[in-house]
């Protein structure tokens, strides 16, 4: 018994460290940026690179997965609302499910899979390999030169790429209307400007930004926290994605606590 109480105070100690060391680490980060720190030419460099592997590189296989999946989403959406007579909600469907939840949860999903995996590895190996202690003998601090300008590029690229999915699905939609309800361009464009309100918009590019900031700085923070050994590296990633994935669900969920609250006022 006494073991057991002490294994769980243990674990709920190092669960508070590495909490609060987290938070502290995120702070850190935001207090870097506001402080303008990492406006350098080093760190630019760094941040334009970031954004041409994490939303440049991926933006053909982007735009042709936005079509498909929005296409049949919206196919099956559009039938759905047809069959049971729904067809006075369907503006509020396309842009309160298809639009405002469903274009941002699959672009952060696929950059979760995609680049936190890699950033995260990235960190680790450096390291591992002392690279990151190198730089901190020159008096060079990582979060100037290594970590602001990948949160900045994951902001930036999960705000685009989630506001270009909306866009393609709004067009598949038009198109969809057309064939199906035999509805004009004016008539669809009324629709949906009815179905959304300012708060809906805030809402959406807030999300993109809070998504953005945790899928980039948790994969960093579990980089840079990785034991010096080669084997600790899959360990840290794996870490890594789960908290990425838990903190896609929390802002999900908070997201719709949000927009149910300011809509009903």
């Amino acid at each position: 018994m006494r073991d057991f109480i002490e294994q769980l105070g243990s674990k709920a100690v190092s669960t508070f460290k590495n909490i609060s060391g987290f938070w502290a680490f995120c702070l850190k980060c935001l207090r870097e940026f506001l402080m303008g720190s990492f406006f350098n030419r080093a760190a630019f460099d760094i941040l334009v690179m970031q954004i041409f592997f994490t939303a440049y590189q991926l933006l053909n296989f982007f735009v042709v997965l936005s079509a498909v999946f929005g296409s049949i989403f919206i196919g099956i959406v559009f039938q759905t609302v047809k069959s049971i007579g729904l067809v006075q909600y369907l503006g509020n469907i396309i842009m309160g499910v298809v639009v405002l939840e469903f274009s941002p949860l699959i672009t952060v999903v696929l950059l979760a899979l995609r680049s936190s995996s890699a950033v995260n590895s990235e960190i680790a190996v450096m390291k591992v390999n002392r690279e990151i202690d190198a730089l901190e003998s020159f008096g060079i601090d990582p979060v100037i030169y290594l970590f602001l300008p990948r949160i900045i590029s994951f902001i930036i690229s999960v705000t685009i790429l989630s506001s270009l999915f909306a866009i393609i699905v709004l067009f598949s939609g038009f198109i969809f209307s057309s064939i199906i309800f035999e509805m004009s361009a004016g008539i669809f464009s009324e629709m949906i400007t009815k179905s959304i309100s300012v708060f809906d918009i805030i809402i959406f590019y807030m999300k993109t930004i809070v998504f953005g900031f945790f899928i980039s700085v948790i994969p960093l923070y579990n980089g840079w926290k990785t034991q010096y050994r080669s084997t600790d590296i899959p360990v840290s990633v794996l870490r890594g994605m789960m908290g990425v994935f838990m903190s896609i669900v929390l802002v999900e969920v908070v997201s719709l606590v949000a927009r149910f609250f300011l809509n009903s006022l």
